[in-house]
């Protein structure tokens, strides 16, 4: 439903040929559909913790099925050594405890997802959900010293330490006491901060710089930058030193002298944009009010994503494309040998193809003459007895003998 847009889920089994899509009929019926989906759970309701609980989880209903994911993602994976930190937003508009509004992003309304994506393929490594500001986060080893901020990175990233990674992160995530904490495990970091960052040198922000300029101080392992490009760019990096790369720059003959770390940075940091952009085409944006289904299905869809970097670096071959990929996955799982050839199903195929005559209802032990309810006139709204049927028809349904007999049988919808 990701990959064929329509207007709604009941649209998926219709039979109008312009809105036809005879896979989905084919594989299961609607009813028993919409049956699956209205009593999906993935917990034990009766067993969950009463608000006023301190072991109360608000992702209680989805718990489970956020465990196995979490550690699948981190089992069957070793990311390069540059990974990044940032957030996602999942679309949802109902009503949410720990709903979040992020005008800057595409969605605006939704749950709030953090992520720890591999920046060269945007595998998601692991991810936590926003649960509230009132929820309390205590990752394993984490300092005091570090802010709210720090922990979510720290959350993510401490089965990473002492390994050698390269961590990228935004100005909401950067700290100066995380990076050197980050530091002491053997991973390094870089990122954008704010000019009024508490601890960054207010003497490199102070007064104007011409294009190009760029002014940076060392205390230990800590760089901090500043680099005037159309406006200001900050920096702090436990990876890199003061050196610069040239970089072609369109409009000019000569190239622009850029921090190292500036460009590292534009190339590392967009590894949770990068599976954003892969699967947005693909979501399934469908109105529930059941915010647990919501996050299930966005889990799969990144869980696909996920085994698609795995398929495009176990390919000896050209990889097939996302969506192909996909489509492969879609035709194994539901078990199609054959192409679908027809939008019609059988009982349709024998009321229009074959070869009807119209016969007066048999006598019953009850009625001598007995009639059937018009199966046209009803859907017209009418309420009309004939004494006449269609004994070739499967449903042998009851027929006017005049014009609702030929519309029976020549009329698709019916």
């Amino acid at each position: 439903m990701g990959i064929v847009k329509k207007p709604s889920i009941r649209s998926y089994w219709h039979k109008n040929p312009i809105l036809a899509t005879p896979l989905f009929p084919r594989v299961m019926k609607r009813d028993r559909y919409e049956n699956l989906m209205r009593f999906l759970h993935f917990n034990d309701n009766a067993l969950c913790p009463p608000r006023n609980d301190p072991m109360h989880d608000r992702l209680y209903k989805i718990r489970p099925l956020i465990s196995l994911i979490s550690a699948k993602f981190t089992d069957n994976y070793v990311p390069d050594q540059n990974i990044s930190v940032d957030e996602s937003l999942m679309k949802f508009k109902g009503r949410l405890l720990f709903k979040q509004y992020i005008p800057s992003k595409r969605s605006r309304y939704g749950v709030k997802f953090y992520k720890l994506c591999e920046s060269t393929t945007g595998y998601t490594w692991a991810f936590r959900i926003y649960e509230g500001k009132d929820s309390h986060l205590d990752p394993p080893g984490c300092p005091d010293c570090i802010g709210t901020s720090g922990k979510i990175v720290w959350d993510l990233v401490y089965p990473l330490f002492n390994k050698g990674y390269h961590l990228w992160v935004d100005n909401y995530y950067t700290s100066i006491d995380l990076f050197k904490n980050l530091y002491c495990f053997e991973t390094l970091a870089c990122g954008t901060v704010r000019k009024n960052h508490r601890g960054f040198p207010q003497i490199l922000t102070a007064g104007k710089k011409s294009r190009g300029s760029s002014s940076s101080l060392r205390q230990e392992e800590v760089l901090a930058l500043r680099f005037t490009d159309k406006k200001d760019v900050y920096m702090l990096s436990t990876v890199h030193d003061e050196s610069t790369v040239p970089v072609p720059v369109r409009g000019r003959t000569e190239p622009l002298e850029k921090p190292k770390c500036i460009v590292d940075y534009s190339k590392f940091m967009g590894g949770v944009d990068l599976a954003d952009q892969c699967i947005q085409p693909y979501l399934v944006n469908r109105k529930t009010r059941a915010w647990y289904k919501k996050i299930a299905i966005y889990l799969t869809e990144i869980a696909i994503f996920n085994a698609y970097v795995l398929y495009k670096q176990a390919a000896v071959q050209k990889p097939y494309p996302f969506l192909e990929f996909m489509l492969e996955i879609i035709s194994q799982l539901i078990l199609t040998p054959a192409p679908v050839t027809s939008a019609l199903e059988s009982g349709d195929l024998q009321r229009l193809s074959g070869r009807h005559f119209p016969s007066r209802v048999p006598p019953t032990r009850c009625k001598k003459s007995p009639q059937k309810k018009c199966r046209v006139c009803r859907k017209k709204g009418i309420r009309k007895d004939s004494s006449y049927y269609c004994p070739t028809c499967p449903s042998l349904p009851g027929l006017c003998i005049t014009e609702c007999f030929k519309i029976y049988h020549t009329e698709l919808n019916y």
